[in-house]
C-alpha cells in the first residue's frame, strides 16, 4: 500500500518553521494568509502583544464573489490594505503560511501592495 504525503502536514512544518524567524512587531506587524478550499483569511498580527490588528475574509458580509479564485483573493488583498490604513499600518512583513508564493497568495500580496502596504 502506499502512503499518500499529507500536504497540510508539509504546510505546517514550513510555516512553523518561517514563525521561527518572522514575528510581527507593534512598527511592523505580519501579514497572515491562510487558505481554504473555498475561502481566504489575511489577518495583520502584532506578536509581541499577541493582538490582533486587522483582519478580511471573503467570508464577512461585505463580500461579494467567491473566495476560492484569484478574483476573490485580489478582493481580500485590497480590504485589508484599507483595513491597515485605517489603524495607520504601512509597513508589514509577509507570511504565506507554509503556502506556495503563487495563485491566490500572490494574487492577495500583490494586490496588497497595490493597495498602500509595504513588504
Amino acid at each position: 500500500m502506499v502512503n499518500k504525503a499529507d500536504k497540510n502536514a508539509k504546510r505546517l512544518q514550513r510555516h512553523k518553521r518561517v514563525r521561527a524567524k518572522v514575528s510581527g512587531t507593534p512598527e511592523c506587524p505580519r501579514l497572515n494568509v491562510f487558505r481554504s478550499s473555498k475561502h481566504i483569511y489575511a489577518q495583520i498580527i502584532d506578536d509581541t502583544n499577541g493582538v490582533t490588528l486587522a483582519a478580511a475574509s471573503s467570508v464577512e458580509k461585505g463580500f461579494e464573489g467567491n473566495g476560492g479564485n484569484i478574483e476573490g483573493a485580489k478582493k481580500v488583498g485590497e480590504m485589508i490594505a484599507k483595513a491597515a490604513q485605517e489603524k495607520k499600518i504601512t509597513d508589514v512583513v509577509f507570511d504565506r503560511g507554509g503556502y506556495i508564493y503563487h495563485g491566490r497568495v500572490q494574487a492577495l500580496a500583490e494586490a496588497a501592495r497595490e493597495n498602500g502596504l509595504n513588504f
